[in-house]
């Protein structure tokens, strides 16, 4: 059973920056991937960015260059650096752990970029 624990949301100005920490705890098997997601009111749930236990990253467009996914494997956590953050970004943003056919959720962290 693996457990995830996210933090680091908050009410940024739109050009700001948010780092959201996802803290595993359980056993932590490789491979795996570690993700990020959002959902925004009233909208789908949406692919923000992956990082793999091997090293791979990936992000939707609307976010490169601005989101930076990375994880420290010894803390077993996996990090989201966002900068220029626009309105747009505003959603509750959630951490997802696959590994051995197995998914768990956090509980998700409110994100809201508004002046």
């Amino acid at each position: 059973q693996v457990q995830l624990v996210e933090s680091g949301g908050g009410l940024v100005q739109p050009g700001g920056s948010l780092r959201l920490s996802c803290a595993a705890s359980g056993s932590i098997f490789s491979p795996n991937v570690m993700a990020w997601y959002r959902q925004a009111p009233g909208k789908q749930r949406e692919l923000v960015a992956t990082s793999t236990s091997g090293g791979s990253t990936a992000y939707v467009n609307s976010v490169k260059g601005r989101f930076t996914i990375s994880r420290d494997n010894a803390k077993k956590t996996v990090y989201l650096q966002m900068n220029s953050l626009k309105s747009e970004d505003t959603a509750v943003y959630y951490c997802k752990f696959q590994a051995g056919g197995s998914t768990y959720w956090g509980q998700g962290t409110q994100v809201t970029v508004s002046s």
